[in-house]
């Protein structure tokens, strides 16, 4: 088995949470390295472009969350053998991490820039994204993104609409979810109830 490390940010959600949900769901053993905010400066510049999660394998480092997350995912057995099922994962994937992408801007700013940033991502590109994956959701079962099983795509979109749910993020409503893609909160609870994830977030006394 390969030695894993992987390093984020020492909070519960962001670009590696899925890929430490998939590795603790399937039993694969990992060094989960987290650091706090302030080390940030330090860290990133051990990283290729500034950036994390980086993942080491075997000492071999490696960047880009859905890379990583993928990696993780067919360790752990959930990412699809399928050629078009793997596609629609990775689909819903790349739809989350560019929605991700025009959010992050806005956690370098402050005051009236940072909430007419995200007023206007709430009044814009946000619900489509979300009502874009609650049609694909209630398209493939309503239960999972594909492979009519838990994929790491589940796990993607659990992280993110749990993050827009969490009231962390100022000026974007906690009932944005609910109010523009009520599935994906039945999906985030569904995904937070299995046994696997639920012990993992026992164990930092998390729900």
């Amino acid at each position: 088995m390969s030695q894993l490390k992987l390093t984020y940010f020492d909070f519960h959600g962001g670009r590696a949470e899925p890929a430490r949900l998939a590795l603790h769901i399937g039993g694969v053993a990992f060094e989960d390295y987290r650091f706090a905010f302030p080390s940030f400066a330090e860290v990133r510049k051990t990283t290729p472009f500034g950036q994390v999660p980086t993942l080491h394998v075997d000492g071999v480092q490696v960047t880009q969350c859905d890379s990583i997350i993928r990696y993780a995912g067919k360790l752990a057995g959930l990412y699809p053998a399928d050629a078009f099922q793997a596609l629609l994962c990775d689909e819903v994937m790349c739809v989350v991490e560019e929605a991700t992408v025009r959010l992050s801007p806005s956690f370098r700013m402050a005051g009236d820039e940072q909430k007419a940033a995200r007023l206007e991502l709430v009044n814009g590109s946000m619900p489509i994204y979300l009502r874009w994956l609650q049609s694909q959701l209630l398209a493939h079962g309503g239960e999972y993104f594909a492979d009519n099983r838990l994929t790491v795509a589940d796990l993607k979109v659990f992280v993110d609409v749990r993050g827009l749910n969490s009231g962390r993020l100022d000026h974007v409503p906690t009932d944005l979810v609910e109010q523009v893609a009520p599935a994906l909160n039945a999906h985030m609870q569904r995904i937070a109830e299995l046994p696997a994830v639920a012990q993992y977030y026992s164990k930092f006394n998390l729900q």
